[in-house]
């Protein structure tokens, strides 16, 4: 009988909540321990999870040997130093997203996962969802073509965290730009074949926050101590000659009941819009519009789906299910966004 593989998480005060159905769930992993600098919350979230093995110190959660997996659920800043960490003492990676808040952190997690031998995953759980399984099945067997141009935002209403693991840089490194850009960015270079990018034009904006009286639907009033932007916009360029066009935002006037998220992908044999999964085409022999739908995949809840689909890249010795490298390239890209910000000029990507 295969091993049950243990996993140890750390950071469980927060999304964290999103990964135990898929723990417990799997086939092939169980929960062991929990690690956490609070320890109302980490008392609090191990009793509901029925979980007797609790630390304080993260460091001695990897330390424990019979752990095969550690989670990492921590806010951006500190995922590269355990991760690290993590893979030096033989343990496989799954870390939640952004991987890192810079490419060098990345890079150095790539250094230490290649030296290790293990495994090591971003949680991009969009990717698992049934709409966009279909439609990567889809753009995957060539129904747009090459695409050479992609639009991504996902856009929110007044609608930020106000935790300081999110509006202050050195915990987050970032806000919306990193946060939610991660999520849609990754899974538009995803659906596009994740081409090189090659240069980035980007704005940032911090106005709306600024505001008196600036609040969110989720947090009350926006702190004063935010040091992080509300907005962030970019053109991106790819080295197949492709493009994109980003934005992002937590408090925009744009009209949508907390979130809206859209991608669409124009290629010479059609174009495609996410998450409705339409299809849209052109016969240009007998000069025909046609409107297709892509019937939903269906598989669960997608940050389950994420966990599980790891623990059995690790029970089968599979490869990660979404590679560091790709997400070098997202980083990269929202990297060269806020410098161009701090610019003003167009920045040419450098790996």
């Amino acid at each position: 009988m295969a091993k049950t593989l243990k996993v140890g998480v750390i950071g469980v005060g927060g999304i964290a909540c999103t990964h135990f159905p898929g723990w417990k769930d799997s086939l092939h992993a169980e929960m062991l321990a929990f690690a956490d600098v609070d320890a109302a919350a980490l008392n609090r979230v191990a009793d509901a999870q029925n979980i007797q093995l609790r630390y304080s110190n993260p460091q001695d959660l990897i330390a424990n040997k019979d752990i095969d997996i550690v989670d990492i659920c921590t806010p951006n800043m500190y995922h590269t130093a355990l991760a690290i960490a993590a893979l030096d003492a033989g343990k496989h990676v799954i870390c939640e997203k952004p991987l890192a808040p810079t490419p060098k952190d990345i890079r150095n997690m790539i250094a230490a996962r290649d030296k290790s031998g293990k495994l090591l995953m971003t949680a991009q759980h969009f990717r698992f969802s049934g709409s966009a399984k279909a439609l990567k099945a889809e753009v995957d067997g060539g129904i747009l073509g090459d695409i050479y141009h992609a639009r991504g935002w996902m856009l929110r209403r007044a609608a930020a965290a106000t935790r300081p693991g999110f509006i202050l840089k050195k915990h987050s490194g970032g806000g919306p730009c990193i946060d939610i850009g991660v999520h849609i960015l990754d899974l538009t270079l995803w659906m596009m074949g994740n081409p090189k990018p090659v240069s980035v034009t980007g704005v940032t904006q911090a106005k709306l926050a600024k505001l008196p009286g600036a609040f969110s639907i989720w947090g009350g009033p926006i702190p004063k101590e935010m040091d992080v932007e509300e907005f962030a916009a970019a053109f991106v360029r790819f080295e197949n000659g492709a493009t994109l066009i980003l934005e992002v935002s937590w408090l925009l006037h744009h009209k949508t009941t907390g979130e809206d998220m859209q991608m669409w992908l124009y290629g010479v044999k059609g174009g495609a819009h996410w998450p409705s999964n339409e299809i849209l085409s052109t016969n240009n022999a007998t000069q025909q519009q046609m409107n297709t739908q892509i019937v939903r995949a269906e598989g669960g809840e997608a940050h389950a789906q994420e966990c599980i689909a790891f623990a059995e890249a690790v029970a089968h010795r599979k490869p990660s299910p979404v590679p560091a490298e790709q997400s070098l390239d997202v980083i990269t890209i929202l990297d060269g966004l806020y410098r161009s910000a701090m610019s003003g000029k167009e920045v040419r990507l450098k790996y």
